[in-house]
């Protein structure tokens, strides 16, 4: 840390410059004057000046660093013990305003302690968004060269640029969060939250307090305030996942919200001010949802904003081996198994494929092969795709089962490739949501 001691007592500097210096991780340098000060130009992190100094009024001078040296911290130390004074020089930018007694010396180095732990915190605080900047780079963050993934950062690149709303589109497991995420953090907004909302996860009756919070007692059980996820969310940006699952009713409030850019806790009556990017993202395609009455029109308009397509993975083929290898080096990191090769038999496979379940489904299938392989290499025979997997419903028919066998066997099939998401899956195949949620009860084993 180094430090100036503007001083014009040359026995009391002295004194000061050799008490700072018994510190090793401090290099202070002793000036007489203001006008010597200025006239070095060394950088400081810390300046030292007394207040009464015969060249400069004090408040001057701190005025004067405040300006031009603006990244250094400022301790005024002073003869005088004018709690007015020290209250002013204090709001104007100084760190610390030290009264000249017995003390001096210890209160100085305490003072002095604490700007360096504080920079020791601005530090690494700045050295961790680099890192988060890095770890969500489009390229390190999202791995592929195909031609569309390609086009798909160009989109993410101009959603960086400003502040309008984002909408992902494409089939679960495609990596819709990941979008959402790596906008945000190279964005201007990458200091503040990133708040993510699964809107199908939530009961619909609990979704209202749950995106703009609620008061005291504004219904039973709410035993405190409780801030939604919006305000968590203020100056950053909110994901809203699965948008099309959001009840119509609820979908006028949001509405609101966007419009006038503020929301109103359940049991309040007075207004949140919002400053918030959205971006939204669903498997499901919303103008179709819009035209059959179950999303609003006016909604879809202002949450659309720069539409992202994310492709499936069976349409960019060329990327499965570079996904492949990444999980593969990622998993094999994390569990110390070292270098995992892959032999020919088992590329020709993993190329072959159609995944239903896209990337999320490749990480799991890889990362399964990486634990049950042996001698640092998977064989063809560690690739293990489940037949039930399969997205055709013919390898579905084929097989010599009931009406109802062949029944639960299609709804298992669309929970795989929807993420286990009830609500799509009925609205997919027609069904009431209590067919499914009976045969999910009735595939659970019996506790022994």
């Amino acid at each position: 840390m180094r430090i100036a001691i503007i001083e014009d007592d040359q026995w009391y500097a002295k004194m000061l410059t050799y008490h700072i210096n018994l510190n090793p991780e401090f290099n202070s340098t002793f000036f007489e004057n203001s006008s010597s000060f200025f006239a070095n130009k060394g950088g400081f992190d810390i300046i030292v000046m007394d207040f009464g100094l015969p060249d400069i009024e004090g408040k001057d001078l701190l005025k004067r660093l405040r300006s031009e040296r603006s990244t250094a911290d400022v301790v005024v130390v002073s003869g005088q013990e004018d709690v007015g004074t020290a209250i002013e020089l204090l709001q104007n930018g100084a760190f610390d305003y030290i009264v000249k007694d017995d003390d001096t010396k210890d209160r100085l180095w305490n003072t002095l302690n604490k700007i360096k732990e504080k920079r020791g915190l601005k530090q690494r605080i700045e050295e961790l968004e680099v890192e988060v900047t890095n770890k969500y780079a489009f390229t390190n963050y999202i791995k592929g060269n195909s031609e569309l993934l390609k086009g798909v950062f160009k989109l993410m690149e101009k959603a960086c640029k400003t502040n309008i709303n984002v909408s992902v589109t494409g089939e679960t497991g495609t990596g819709k969060e990941l979008v959402a995420k790596a906008i945000h953090y190279n964005s201007n907004r990458k200091k503040n939250k990133f708040v993510a909302v699964n809107v199908s996860a939530i009961p619909s009756e609990l979704l209202e307090s749950e995106l703009f919070g609620h008061e005291k007692g504004a219904f039973t059980g709410a035993a405190s305030r409780r801030l939604g996820k919006f305000e968590e969310a203020n100056k950053g940006t909110i994901f809203l996942d699965e948008i099309g699952e959001m009840d119509i009713a609820l979908q006028a409030k949001l509405l609101r919200v966007i419009q006038e850019r503020e929301l109103v806790r359940i049991g309040d009556n007075n207004p949140v001010k919002l400053d918030i990017r959205i971006i939204c993202a669903t498997h499901k395609n919303l103008l179709e949802e819009v035209r059959s009455g179950t999303f609003r029109e006016d909604l879809y308009y202002r949450l659309i904003g720069l539409p992202i397509e994310l492709p499936p993975l069976r349409n960019r083929k060329e990327d499965i081996l570079i996904l492949s290898k990444f999980f593969i080096e990622e998993f094999s990191k994390q569990n110390g198994l070292g270098k995992i090769d892959v032999n020919q038999e088992a590329q020709d496979k993993l190329l072959n494929y159609n995944y239903p379940g896209n990337v999320r489904e490749l990480k799991a299938l890889v990362e399964l092969a990486c634990a049950i392989s042996e001698e640092g290499r998977i064989s063809g025979d560690e690739i293990n795709f489940h037949a039930t997997y399969s997205d055709n419903v013919e390898d579905v028919l084929n097989q010599d089962l009931t009406l109802r066998e062949y029944s639960n066997q299609i709804i298992k099939l669309h929970l795989r490739k929807y993420n286990n998401n009830v609500l799509a899956v009925a609205d997919k195949l027609d069904v009431g949501k209590s067919t499914i949620y009976r045969l999910l009860k009735d595939e659970r084993p019996v506790a022994s």
